[in-house]
């Protein structure tokens, strides 16, 4: 079962990796779902990812504040809708899918709001 975790928690944390740089596959939810397995599957695998100059960060401010940087919410909320705002304005897509889209945007949105700003 620990090898099931650490493979497990190995995938979540590449796509949270591709996740900071694709504005529609989430960062946190990855990293978050990486230090649950790793936690349960090696504990020096947990340590190693709570101790990365870059990544520790988004997982120990989630933990223990439930809060998200402002500038992290800012460059997601902007790459969301830049990204989809393409979308729908350039790509011929039918109305349905456009509309679709909007409503996907607007959650996601309110999703990344709805978390406290951290303070730093």
């Amino acid at each position: 079962m620990k090898i099931i975790l650490v493979i497990l928690g190995t995938v979540s944390l590449v796509l949270g990796i591709v996740g900071i740089f694709v504005p529609l596959l989430p960062t946190t939810p990855f990293l978050l779902l990486s230090a649950a397995a790793y936690f349960k599957g090696s504990a020096r695998l947990y340590k190693w990812l709570l101790n990365q100059k870059y990544l520790g960060p988004y997982i120990r401010n989630f933990k223990e504040n439930k809060a998200i940087p402002l500038h992290a919410k800012i460059y997601a909320v902007v790459l969301l809708w830049g990204t989809i705002g393409y979308c729908i304005l350039f790509l011929s897509l039918p109305v349905y899918v456009r509309v679709i889209l909007g409503i996907i945007a607007a959650g996601v949105t309110w999703h990344i709001l709805s978390f406290k700003t951290l303070k730093k």
